[in-house]
């Protein structure tokens, strides 16, 4: 019985596909660079909009999979996912979704306006990219990469606190980085038969992606140093040293262009939680970051 219930919460889990949760934690980054996670006030918001997120994320995935059921058949990784498995029905996956969205919905109001719009139009923009915006060339990606700027807006305005416009220039790259990414590794898996999966892939090749990337590498990482040098912020933060994350920043990017290009990586969330370099850099960024700011 036991056994059967933790296989049941496991099935949950890769239906909700809760390893992606981790991007989730650019919502709470405005806490970090507003000296804001001395206040409970302030982090019980931030951790309430993480949450509003995950689940709205969660649902839009399960949608995701219901539209696109027949195509992940026959993928050669996505096929093992529950849905196509047939490991769980599609009228019990619509229930999942509607009850997540339902969550989402209620943690947003509570959170205020502002974070509700903020939270519609994360969910409204990727259900137009499963229906339509991923067939498009370059739009994908770019709808992809929005997704993580609309986060990080929404965890500033949950918590009321003006967030720096570098900063959101920054995680757009940062996040165009990401996606590129993955679309890389699909080719590299797929090969021949990319297409075949998603049709935009079509107008994709390695190449071209090898130097798009090489080029929003350097747009994030310009950006950041521009941010940790601008005067407005080190006024605010009351630190002109935060470029000392710089290092970290660098090994980063360039440790995750290295797995892609070694076809190692076709989901940047995994790397996050499988890599343990990727993992320390993150962690040793984070945490200067708060000595830097916070002492």
């Amino acid at each position: 019985m036991m056994r059967q219930g933790w296989s049941r919460i496991l099935l949950l889990f890769r239906l909700l596909r809760v390893y992606q949760w981790a991007k989730n934690a650019l919502v709470l980054m405005p806490l970090l660079f507003a000296q804001q996670m001395g206040d409970p006030v302030s982090v019980a918001r931030g951790v309430g909009a993480a949450l509003a997120f995950c689940l709205a994320a969660s649902a839009t995935y399960i949608f995701n999979d219901l539209c696109d059921f027949e195509q992940d058949r026959n993928h050669p990784t996505k096929s093992l996912r529950p849905l196509p498995a047939g490991e769980i029905s599609r009228s019990g996956a619509i229930l999942i979704a509607l009850l997540l969205l339902l969550g989402a919905m209620g943690l947003a109001l509570r959170l205020g306006a502002p974070f509700t719009i903020a939270l519609a139009v994360y969910i409204l923009m990727t259900v137009s990219y499963t229906l339509l915006l991923k067939n498009i060339f370059i739009v994908d990606v770019i709808i992809v990469a929005l997704g993580f700027v609309i986060r990080a807006i929404a965890g500033a305005v949950a918590i009321h606190v003006v967030f720096s416009n570098w900063l959101i220039v920054c995680t757009l790259f940062l996040a165009l980085f990401l996606a590129l990414g993955k679309r890389r590794g699909e080719i590299a898996l797929l090969e021949d038969q990319a297409h075949n999966h998603r049709e935009v892939l079509h107008h994709y090749n390695i190449a071209f992606i090898d130097q798009m990337l090489v080029i929003v590498a350097g747009g994030a990482l310009i950006t950041f140093t521009i941010y940790t040098c601008s005067p407005e912020v080190v006024e605010r933060l009351g630190t002109d040293k935060l470029y000392m994350t710089l290092p970290f920043v660098v090994y980063g990017l360039a440790r995750y262009l290295w797995l892609v290009q070694r076809n190692e990586t076709a989901d940047p969330s995994r790397v996050l939680l499988k890599d343990a370099p990727t993992c320390a850099a993150v962690g040793l960024w984070a945490l200067t970051c708060v000595l830097l700011i916070y002492t």
